[in-house]
């Protein structure tokens, strides 16, 4: 008798059907315990390259000899290479890598084929973009070796001896924006956009749903205010919170890290606003959707793994398969952080992150029109 008090068969059947049909009731929390791992499992698999390949290169050569000819295809032939671009001027290729649509400028002077008959030591300059250290060794690994192998070929020197081989190129790296590779000139500035990310998505998603779960959601609506007023009554007091953050952020990258910033302050605190403000008005967009906290806060974690994969933070962006480009193209923090990095550490100015500040103010408009339908559509 004792037993059957302490534990029955009957009542934790009972108890376990409960539990399944809460848990079918519950579609965002089903949808989270089987879609997260599923996510993981095909970002890590699939999207995560720690070694990326065919990386954006521009060309700057004088001359186009046959010379200049195998050595350029031979550095396409590594497939870390990609020459996207053609500079003419030096300008022009300083322009491409500021704003981030190149990892190398290779050039070539115009005696480069002169120099390699007279049996000089000819030079070629390869610039590499090392705000993201990671990305560029793979590829500077393998460039002396590959780059004088063309060149013996092209003389129709085919056994040469390594020493020999050494001695005929003369290949200059000239690694900008961040020479001695400091990997936190590149995680610093983009926690920035983790951080507020993080926090400023959240604690807005849950400002909406608080108001449901604890009952005072009536009060709210029976204020003569409209939905727009609403959702900034909601939305600007955490924008504030975000500024208190940056402000802490910049100063410990400063005074704690030593990140350099070379760029313009009115210009990060511009795009910086805006990052903030898309953020802000996305977690009240989820808001609308989630009925309790706890969902709000699932949702949010839903949108932050993802983000925070394909958006470059933790693994090269350009290592990624084209697919997952594309999706990480979608999330905001991908475009802050290529603003956040351009200005602090290369000195871009507004023209260079043009594209990137269009994409998140369009950002900011979709995801306001969104919180103002979905809000009206939980007054009926």
């Amino acid at each position: 008798m004792k037993i059957a008090g302490i534990f029955s068969l009957a009542r934790l059947n009972a108890l376990l059907a409960k539990e399944f049909i809460q848990m079918r009731r519950d579609r965002v929390t089903f949808a989270m315990m089987l879609g997260v791992p599923l996510m993981l499992l095909v970002l890590f698999g699939f999207a995560i390259n720690n070694d990326p390949k065919r990386l954006p290169s521009a060309l700057m050569a004088a001359g186009n000899d046959v010379y200049a000819r195998a050595v350029v295809s031979a550095l396409e032939n590594t497939n870390y290479y990609r020459f996207d671009y053609i500079a003419a001027t030096e300008a022009e290729a300083d322009a491409l890598m500021a704003s981030g649509k190149v990892t190398f400028v290779v050039t070539i002077p115009a005696d480069f084929g002169k120099r390699v008959e007279r049996g000089d030591r000819p030079q070629i300059l390869i610039e590499a973009d090392a705000t993201d250290p990671a990305v560029a060794t793979g590829a500077l690994s393998t460039l002396a070796t590959t780059a004088s192998q063309a060149l013996l070929r092209a003389q129709g020197q085919q056994a040469a001896a390594k020493q020999q081989m050494q001695s005929q190129l003369d290949i200059v790296v000239h690694r900008r924006y961040n020479p001695e590779g400091i990997s936190q000139y590149n995680i610093v500035p983009g926690l920035l956009g983790v951080i507020l990310q993080m926090t400023m998505v959240m604690m807005t998603s849950i400002a909406l749903t608080r108001e449901i779960e604890r009952g005072t959601m009536e009060n709210l609506l029976a204020m003569p205010s409209s939905p727009l007023e609403i959702m900034l009554g909601k939305v600007l007091p955490y924008a504030g919170v975000g500024a208190v953050q940056v402000v802490v952020v910049l100063i410990v990258a400063k005074l704690l890290f030593f990140i350099p910033f070379v760029g313009s302050m009115t210009l990060l605190l511009a795009s910086i606003f805006v990052f903030v403000l898309g953020l802000v008005l996305l977690g009240y967009s989820i808001s609308t959707v989630a009925r309790t906290q706890m969902q709000a806060m699932q949702l949010t974690v839903f949108f932050f793994l993802p983000s925070i994969l394909l958006s470059g933070f933790m693994f090269p962006f350009s290592g990624m398969p084209v697919w997952a480009q594309w999706l990480g193209e979608i999330f905001p923090l991908t475009h802050f952080l290529r603003i956040v990095r351009a200005v602090m550490l290369k000195g871009a100015g507004l023209p260079a992150i043009a594209t990137e500040v269009n994409w998140l103010l369009g950002f900011v408009l979709l995801v306001s029109a969104l919180a103002l339908m979905r809000f009206r559509r939980t007054l009926d």
